[in-house]
């Protein structure tokens, strides 16, 4: 699932949770759903991170993430 996709569902998911649409065991359930997408949404970001630093002018070093979230 692409990172967009990921997030515009746990978006949607928070959204529904923070408005009380859910009953208790949907509650969970999208609480469980909500903690598999931040998982995934955080391993792209890690893999895209690793990208940068190869991409770089060939050069490992770290990202900046002051940097990227300042674009």
């Amino acid at each position: 699932m692409k990172f967009e996709v990921a997030l515009a569902e746990l978006e949607a998911t928070v959204a529904s949770m923070e408005n009380g649409q859910f009953e208790l065991a949907e509650s969970i359930a999208a609480h469980r759903r909500g903690m598999a997408l931040i998982q995934h949404c955080q391993n792209l970001l890690a893999k895209a991170e690793e990208e940068v630093r190869i991409i770089e002018n060939g050069v490992a070093r770290d990202v900046d993430r002051n940097t990227l979230e300042a674009q």
